[in-house]
Order: C-alpha cells, then structure tokens, then sequence
C-alpha cells in the first residue's frame, strides 16, 4: 500500500508554522506586515456575553465593542514591550513551551482584563473588528474577488469582496486565508497566535499604508513567527 504524503503548502495561501517570515515566503512575497488583533471593550453588551456567547455575528460585535490596541493595554498593565503582551496572551492561551512562559505577563493582563472589562483577542482567527478594514485594502488595491482557503488551502472558494463587507456571506472564520486571484495579496492567521500577516510587495503596503491604518509592523528578515520569545 502506498503511502499518502501531502503536496507542500502553497506559500501564496498559507501560514509558516514556526521559524522565519519573510524566508517562508522568499520568492513569493518581498514585506509582511504583522497585524496585532485588537483587545475588545464591551460597550453595549456584557463581558461574559461576547466571551460565552456564540451566536453573535461580526456585525453584532463590531457594533457593541470598541478596539483597545496592544500599546494601550502594555501601557495599562505596566508591560515593558508589545513582545511582553504577546508572551501574556500565548502564556494564557497555553501557546508557548513553559521556557517561554511568563506568568507575570499573563497574570497583568488578566487582571486589567475584569477590571476593565477587556476581552483578549482570540488566538488563531481573525480579528472581527479588522475584517472589512482588511478587505477594504484588498479593494483598494484593485481586487474585487478573494479567494477564501481553509488551514492548509486544500479547499477553497471563491467571494465577491463586497458580499464579504455586506455579510451577505461570512465566512472568514478559524484559521483560514483569504488571497487575491492573482496571489499578489494574502491575509493569513496562525492556529495559536493573536495577530494575523498581510502579505504583498512593500510597494503595496506602502500604497495602502498599511502600517498607519493597522497596529503592528513590518518583518524584517530575522522576524520569527514566535518573535517575542526570539526577538523582533
């Protein structure tokens, strides 16, 4: 009996699992941008409702959260670098080998948490409250259709962006990729991380100014997937 091995993943349609970034995707995206999922407040539901409540929609949480970024939450949690905040998440989240754990970190953001009704963001999606913001610059960037793929892009389908804005459709869930026709743009989630990575040419990121419009930054070539624990 043969044994079934898996073709490797297409880099356009995929995540890297651990190590370097930008030598994961060498030869098919030049800049990376890693986009930190935002903390969610609660305005006009409870805290215990957006965490246990699962038939709530995008729009139902876009509507009743507001964004809080990483920097505020280091700043109020008395975290010395964004790389503490995501140690805190992956320590909560059971993501890092101990070694890597902190339970300091994981501990301050915690207690700002129910103290501030402040719901972590979830790790291995993306984020809601990024999601037309998001789709928007594949707009922009001349792209009226994505490709939608599941983990590994063994299956996939196709969307009109503005079904995906208008949630005529919604399924950019779990740890999916969303990526343009021509494999110029992806947006990509690791299984157990809390940022998603736009991925493109530093043209287009720069035409879309990515970086002023999403918290977070550019790789650079020693970026890592786990950056925190090795450095950005």
């Amino acid at each position: 009996m043969n044994t079934r091995v898996l073709p490797d993943r297409e880099r356009f349609a995929s995540c890297p699992g651990d190590g370097r970034i930008l030598k994961y995707y060498e030869g098919k995206f030049d800049s990376v941008y890693v986009s930190l999922s935002p903390f969610l407040r609660p305005i006009s539901i409870s805290r215990e409702t957006l965490e246990s409540d699962d038939s709530l929609g995008r729009r139902q949480i876009v509507g009743a959260c507001e964004p809080v970024t990483w920097r505020e939450v280091m700043r109020l949690a008395g975290l010395p670098s964004l790389s503490a905040v995501d140690i805190g998440l992956r320590t909560l989240s059971l993501g890092l080998n101990p070694q890597y754990q902190n339970r300091d970190y994981a501990k301050r953001i915690s207690e700002l948490a129910l103290a501030n009704g402040i719901v972590a963001p979830a790790d291995g999606e993306h984020s809601d409250l990024l999601h037309n913001q998001v789709l928007r610059l594949f707009q922009e960037l001349g792209h009226k259709w994505v490709w939608i793929g599941d983990e590994f892009c063994t299956e996939r389908k196709l969307y009109w962006v503005e079904d995906l804005l208008t949630e005529s459709v919604q399924t950019i869930r779990g740890h999916c990729n969303v990526f343009s026709p021509d494999q110029s743009l992806l947006w990509t989630v690791h299984w157990e991380s809390h940022f998603s990575l736009i991925c493109s040419s530093r043209e287009n990121l720069d035409r879309v100014n990515v970086a002023g419009r999403l918290e977070g930054f550019l790789c650079t070539p020693g970026t890592e997937m786990y950056w925190s624990v090795h450095g950005l």
